[in-house]
């Protein structure tokens, strides 16, 4: 029997290829990028005070999803992107380092999870949050 068309234990076969395109949705990278966004040091927070009350709206709606990610805006070409992020930095926190980090974890992100050159990542720091840990989080200002 030829290798390629060997059936393992599983009942599946090894070894045998298939052809196709795999197309990822300009929402799902922005979602990816959001997330690599939101795990940066000094992020409190991704988009403008509307577009996370809008999203804070939306979750609790049955039957509704957004797509992407509040305060992140994407355009994609077949193996290229560009990122606008909007970010809320925390009180403190130095706002060009953030956005320099921001930058390269959104790019890391894209290029690691699926495989886009990332050409540019402009970061707009929208709002700041006071988040002293003897009050706990505090929301932005709206």
């Amino acid at each position: 029997m030829d290798e390629t068309a060997a059936t393992s234990t599983s009942g599946q076969r090894r070894g045998v290829r298939a052809v196709g395109a795999t197309t990822t949705t300009d929402a799902v990278i922005a979602t990816l990028a959001g997330i690599a966004a939101r795990e940066v040091p000094g992020v409190h927070a991704l988009g403008t005070a509307a577009e996370r009350a809008a999203g804070s709206v939306l979750d609790h709606l049955p039957g509704t999803a957004r797509p992407g990610c509040p305060g992140v805006a994407v355009q994609v070409g077949e193996r290229q992107a560009a990122v606008e992020v909007a970010v809320v930095t925390e009180l403190g926190a130095r706002a060009p380092e953030v956005a320099a980090r921001v930058r390269a974890a959104v790019a890391r992100a894209l290029a690691d999870l699926v495989g886009l050159e990332v050409t540019a990542v402009d970061v707009t720091v929208v709002d700041v949050a006071d988040a002293a840990p003897e009050r706990g989080r505090v929301a932005p200002r709206r």
